[in-house]
């Protein structure tokens, strides 16, 4: 039986998982495992009642921690914890940023769906093939609508391409325009501060990088007002209704505290073992993005020839989870409007597949992937006259 060279430096890159279950999760853009460190502060949380918005002592107790946690995750960003609001999740935090401006809105192509869908009227700006927002393009645009405000994410959850957001702002605030920049997915990933990115609105989310589901917070430039979506109180300080998830708040600060520079080199170094195994074994596999700046943790593989969907019940099937394009779209797979909108041909966007690695990932994990995804490879591409090199011997 062939097998794959598999991927080495495992025991340098193997942190401790026992009791994950004999499962791969290799998914973790999409969401990823809750930390040890946000699990046992969220639990701290729930053993005590009070609402933060009370002014008996329990509430008191519940706007401590809020407030801490909020002090904790500015601090990170290089803001004032009064410039955060915490919200239900990025998708919230974009949506908030983007009714800002009653003015055009222009947005990158391969934004999140929950930029493109919160204006239904925004102007797409092209990217180049390498995924990079097409910088003489966005200039143009500029100059033909006068937008009240642009939208370029920082990294792509498909594809992991970082943005140049510091020479798009440069831009966008020449032309009299705001800048909102979702950095959901290259929060924990990358070192960013809010003044050096340019940003007027950031938004961010906790469950991609091992907080919980369902809190995200809009970071506001300072001296800019925030119109509210939610009303119907006065928390956020007006500018976001409803009682603060105090417990998820706390699990934010916590899983984003844990993350380490030595943390993202693993990554990195687990991804491109894996990247580079992958090519060794199977040659016809393209690496999305490869020449651009990345996320340490995202891998974006096409196999073309063989559909992603039949990868992914195949690799299901197999114990391990990976995606196709986002995982925020209930459940639908289909064409990748990220990678379409690089210009690549439909061989290419209808057979890629994302691979996210995060904090749990080991490289035993990666191996495990490596095998059965050169496994499938051999037994279809052959069958569409496309061949493979020998495997080289474990």
């Amino acid at each position: 039986m062939r097998r794959s060279r598999g991927v080495p430096g495992a025991a340098a890159d193997s942190p401790d998982m026992s009791g994950r279950g004999s499962r791969v999760y290799l998914d973790h853009n999409a969401t990823s495992w809750l930390r040890p460190e946000a699990r046992e502060a969220i639990l701290a949380c729930l053993d005590e009642p009070g609402n933060p918005s009370s002014v008996h002592a329990d509430g008191r107790r519940a706007r401590a921690r809020l407030e801490k946690a909020r002090e904790r995750l500015a601090a990170v960003l290089g803001v004032a914890p009064a410039q955060l609001v915490f919200t239900s999740g990025g998708s919230e935090a974009d949506n908030l940023g983007l009714h800002q401006t009653d003015r055009p809105v222009l947005v990158s192509a391969i934004e999140h769906p929950a930029v493109l869908a919160a204006r239904a009227d925004a102007i797409p700006i092209p990217v180049e093939e390498s995924g990079i927002v097409d910088l003489d393009a966005l200039e143009a645009l500029l100059v033909r609508h006068r937008p009240g405000m642009v939208a370029v994410m920082l990294a792509n959850n498909e594809t992991g391409v970082i943005q140049p957001v510091a020479e798009v702002a440069r831009r966008v605030h020449a032309h009299g325009a705001l800048l909102h920049v979702d950095a959901v997915q290259a929060l924990g990933k990358l070192d960013f501060r809010l003044d050096e990115l340019g940003a007027d609105f950031l938004a961010v989310s906790a469950h991609k990088l091992g907080g919980p589901v369902g809190i995200g917070a809009l970071v506001v430039r300072e001296g800019l007002a925030l119109r509210p979506l939610v009303r119907g109180g006065g928390q956020e300080r007006g500018r976001r209704a409803g009682t603060e998830n105090v417990a998820a708040a706390v699990g934010f600060a916590a899983a984003l505290a844990a993350w380490s520079e030595e943390e993202k080199r693993r990554l990195a170094r687990l991804r491109d073992r894996m990247e580079e195994a992958m090519r060794d074994q199977v040659p016809e596999a393209r690496i999305i993005g490869l020449g651009a700046p990345r996320l340490p943790n995202t891998s974006c593989v096409a196999l073309p020839g063989v559909d992603a969907v039949t990868q992914l019940v195949r690799l299901d099937l197999a114990g391990i989870s990976v995606s196709a394009g986002s995982a925020c779209s209930s459940g639908r797979i289909g064409r990748s409007h990220v990678l379409a909108a690089m210009g690549l041909p439909p061989a290419v966007c209808n057979s890629a597949i994302r691979i996210s690695l995060g904090w749990s990932t080991t490289a035993a994990e990666i191996e495990r992937f490596v095998e059965a995804w050169t496994g499938i490879a051999r037994a279809l591409l052959p069958a569409r006259g496309l061949a493979l090199v020998p495997a080289r011997p474990t």
